[in-house]
């Protein structure tokens, strides 16, 4: 099957816009509690009421300070519950909302507020204030800080314009006006600002809320958002929250608190990218190998693996039921606890989560919906659900949306979830679509006879080794990031005799095999070297290796001393290698794999 396309479920808009979700909510369920913010340790319920008049509140700050309909208005901050409120506090005002990752470079920010042409700016705290003010285009005229109370200082600053005015300017929007401008990461070249519509988030939440109405419209539902809200990942979970009328909270620290906070807010469904949910798995491998209890762990994994397989079969065999209700008091429970007790679904997007994962999470209780999109298909384009899964897929197309296997093997994506184009940019639009307007992804894929989609790389990442084997990077990447002591890795061997690697370790998963191996006290350089280590990396290769055919199989590697992260530059927001990057600054190791 080369296409396949899934009717809509809710038809494309043709009036109304994303600022009525709140208004229409406040109107019918004014009590109806939509959000928690934190209160110390704890959350305090803002009901659809309080949450429409503090969206108002902020929108009519924004119009004394002089934004007008259209005017764009950056937020650069974290995770957090102002964001939610800014985001349709600058619809409600006519505007629209220019998201940046916090971790920006003044370089970065300088180029995104002149091409955008913002006219204000939102910083999380004064450090970022400090970062952005030498080099603030002269069209951005106002910079508000969150930490500097925001929402109160925009209700006060507009205490005098009417509702009227809010009105007027909300009604104003329609389907096709434009709603945000995200920037994609630009890992070659200046990043693209991507035009999303009103209209294709409400072709893109309406259309997967209803598609999986038993997830988001499950009576006594919550959700978690860890997501960045300035990815379009983390916006489709904010708006379809919104949409859905599910209850949601925020949590800026994914590294630093997000246990904490699942354990507090006890969320029953969550949206996360795929490391996320390898460093759960991971991290309670490590901890179970530091109590002894690592060979009980691992035939834990397995026994879950084979019971959701056994699912798809349509058979499972006594033995295996046994063993997978023992091991759900021994070690599942665990698991669903260290995601707060209360998650039944989780749907996973930004990067591939790996069929090993799929089976492990849904033999341990928590179906995980494996989806697939990009910012410029707002978000999910494909996504499984309870009713059609398959397990190492992204699904079949969301209702709506039509997905096509061009013949050289790239996804074809058509449909009102694709973006009106870029900013100001009709060179990477003539280059992003086909004659017939079909939006060309860059990445590869297969449709089974189901529609299910598989992808299985990135048509610019393909690796071509010297002696014209053509490699995808991604299925050695994901299966060697599934070993608990792998954080991050790097596949590489472009125009080279075979295929070696790049590989980091993660901090906390190492910490308990120094301890169970005796190697305190020894330096992480030298740690890199030690033919343990080494080869305890090898059997995750090895386990790698096996999806692959010898000739693109990783035959090297090397452990490198310091991890990728989003601050040195090495990764996206989403957790995506910037391979370029990576590739210049560790030139020398990847050539002393072939010296």
């Amino acid at each position: 099957m080369n296409e396949v396309s899934i009717p809509a479920l809710v038809p494309a808009a043709t009036a109304g816009n994303l600022t009525n979700l709140v208004a229409e909510r406040a109107w019918f369920e004014p009590e109806r509690v939509m959000l928690s913010r934190p209160l110390g340790e704890g959350w305090q319920s803002v009901t659809a009421r309080e949450f429409e008049s503090e969206v108002r509140a902020a929108a009519k700050g924004l119009i004394a300070a002089g934004v007008n309909i259209g005017d764009r208005v950056a937020i650069m901050a974290r995770t957090r519950y102002e964001w939610t409120i800014l985001d349709f506090a600058i619809w409600f005002a006519g505007g629209c909302v220019v998201p940046i990752f916090e971790t920006s470079s003044a370089e970065q920010v300088q180029w995104i507020l002149s091409d955008s042409g913002s006219v204000g700016l939102v910083v999380e705290t004064p450090i970022l204030k400090e970062l952005v003010t030498p080099i603030l285009p002269s069209h951005t005229k106002h910079v508000w800080t969150m930490t500097d109370d925001i929402l109160h200082v925009l209700a006060q600053a507009g205490a005098h314009i009417s509702d009227d005015e809010i009105d007027e300017r909300r009604n104003s929007l329609v389907p096709d006006t434009l709603a945000t401008l995200i920037y994609t990461s630009g890992t070659t070249g200046k990043p693209k600002g991507v035009q999303l519509t009103h209209g294709n988030f409400l072709a893109e939440c309406g259309n997967v809320v209803k598609g999986a109405s038993d997830l988001f419209l499950k009576a006594g539902g919550s959700t978690l958002l860890f997501l960045p809200v300035a990815h379009v990942f983390g916006r489709m979970v904010e708006i379809g929250a919104v949409s859905a009328g599910l209850h949601m909270a925020h949590c800026g620290d994914p590294a630093g608190r997000l246990s904490i906070d699942l354990a507090s807010f006890k969320p029953t469904f969550v949206l996360a990218v795929p490391r996320i949910f390898e460093k759960i798995y991971n991290g309670a491998e490590a901890k179970a190998e530091a109590a002894g209890k690592g060979k009980i762990f691992r035939k834990a994994a397995a026994v879950a693996i084979a019971y959701s397989e056994a699912l798809d079969q349509g058979n499972i065999p006594a033995v295996l039921r046994v063993q997978h209700k023992l091991f759900d008091k021994l070690v599942y429970s665990k698991i669903r606890h260290a995601m707060g007790g209360n998650v039944e679904a989780a749907i996973s997007g930004g990067a591939p989560l790996g069929a090993r994962l799929g089976h492990f999470f849904r033999g341990a209780g928590v179906r995980i919906l494996e989806g697939y999109g990009l910012t410029e298909t707002t978000a999910g384009a494909t996504l499984n659900l309870t009713s059609h899964h398959r397990v190492g897929s992204v699904g079949r197309p969301i209702p709506g949306t039509s997905v096509r296997i061009n013949d050289d093997g790239e996804v074809l994506i058509k449909g009102p979830i694709v973006m009106r184009g870029y900013w100001q940019n009709d060179g990477a639009n003539n280059e992003s679509f086909n004659e017939d307007h079909w939006f060309k992804s860059g990445d590869l894929g297969r449709i089974d006879d189901e529609g299910f989609l598989y992808i299985v790389g990135r048509k610019k990442e393909l690796i071509v080794t010297s002696g014209g084997k053509n490699v995808a990077p991604a299925v050695l990447e994901d299966r060697l990031r599934a070993h608990p002591l792998v954080s991050q890795c790097l596949v590489v061997g472009d125009n080279k005799p075979f295929i070696a690697a790049l590989v980091t370790l993660d901090a906390d998963a190492l910490k308990g095999w120094i301890n169970v191996n005796k190697k305190k006290g020894t330096s992480l350089a030298d740690l890199t070297k030690d033919p343990d280590l080494i080869a305890v990396i090898q059997t995750g290769v090895d386990e790698a290796n096996k999806a692959v055919s010898k000739a693109e199989s990783i035959r090297k590697f090397v452990i490198l001393p310091t991890d990728f992260t989003i601050a040195g530059g090495h990764l996206t927001a989403k957790l995506s290698v910037k391979r370029h990057v990576v590739a210049k600054e560790f030139a020398q190791e990847i050539e002393s794999l072939y010296s």
